[in-house]
């Protein structure tokens, strides 16, 4: 049996409490589960008997990442903070097929909320004809948050929970360019870039401080590394720590999948949900330089000092997912 934990949330009118269960070694938590009938087996039977059958190679594969994650979660964290149903916002649900997906923004979420939709029957049937702006509508897929605590557990208990990460300096280059560097995030850049400026740029022009249209990387960091701005508010989903968005510590992730092996990746979780001929909307590949050395390029301007307290702030976010110390960067 997988050890109970047990949390406590705070709301406005009671205490509420949910049970997960700690990401210790995989077993078989589909077994009993009364969402599922008939001959079906759901994607968590199926992870199940895969690994046990030590036949599939990218099943040992996602083996080892669990396993990972759950041994530098037990080395890392001593005290864990109490898990609130909030805390459960970007799980997205599909109880048709019994998943739980966690999206971290800039690791094609979009896609998969794409495939989220096609797979429980809300859009269309090929994930790619789906328009972004139809993916992102609030309330569009149900999150694990909109459920009782009842609810919540059983669903943990039973269903197949999956995210997707990427080398987490890699993905806060992306949001920048993706957000800051380019004309089509002018509601974004109005929001964000005018603070950063603001707070950022001594004697900043007019245009910029109305606009925030012209925010340099260097004062993008500056202003994560500033402590008024968590203290203001949480970070936006966009460089959000992987997992302050999914908490991979406190909930049980089955599967763990990674931007740099996309489309193999995808392929496993969509044959564990039975759909194999469903094709992923893969991303188009980068014009120009690749992501690594887009970020390389980004960061060579950043003094060792500042490189360091941003690798502290996004740490655990290599350590969990098995990310390695960019070569590119100057920590002292």
């Amino acid at each position: 049996m997988a050890k109970p934990c047990w949390f406590r949330a705070s709301s406005p009118d009671a205490m509420v409490t949910l049970f997960s269960l700690c990401p210790t070694a995989f077993e078989n938590r589909s077994l009993g589960s009364i969402w599922l009938s008939g001959e079906r087996r759901s994607p968590l039977q199926v992870l199940y008997d895969l690994d046990q059958s030590l036949s599939s190679p990218l099943a040992e594969v996602h083996r080892q990442r669990r396993d990972l994650l759950r041994q530098t979660c037990s080395r890392l964290t001593r005290r864990q903070h109490l898990l609130r149903p909030e805390d459960l916002r970007h799980v997205l649900v599909d109880d048709a097929h019994g998943l739980l997906y966690c999206y971290v923004p800039k690791v094609a979420c979009t896609n998969w909320k794409r495939v989220l939709l096609a797979l429980s029957g809300r859009a269309r049937s090929d994930p790619r004809t789906i328009p972004a702006r139809q993916a992102h509508a609030p309330g569009s897929l149900p999150s694990l948050a909109d459920f009782t605590p009842a609810e919540i557990n059983k669903r943990l208990r039973s269903y197949l929970t999956f995210l997707f990460v990427r080398e987490p300096f890699e993905r806060l280059a992306s949001a920048y360019r993706n957000k800051f560097a380019r004309p089509y995030s002018e509601a974004f850049q109005r929001r964000y870039g005018t603070r950063i400026v603001r707070r950022l740029r001594p004697r900043a022009n007019p245009d910029a401080l109305a606009r925030g249209h012209d925010v340099r990387f260097a004062e993008f960091l500056g202003y994560l590394l500033d402590p008024r701005t968590r203290r203001d508010e949480p970070f936006n989903e966009h460089w959000e720590r992987a997992h302050a968005l999914c908490h991979p510590c406190r909930l049980r992730y089955d599967v763990v999948g990674k931007f740099e092996t996309l489309t193999e990746d995808a392929s496993f979780v969509l044959d564990l949900v039975g759909e194999p001929d469903l094709r992923f909307p893969m991303p188009p590949r980068p014009k120009g330089a690749a992501p690594r050395d887009q970020a390389a390029r980004l960061f060579q301007d950043i003094s060792p000092f500042y490189q360091r307290r941003l690798f502290d702030l996004y740490k655990m976010d290599f350590l969990l997912f098995n990310y390695s110390t960019p070569s590119y960067l100057r920590l002292r």
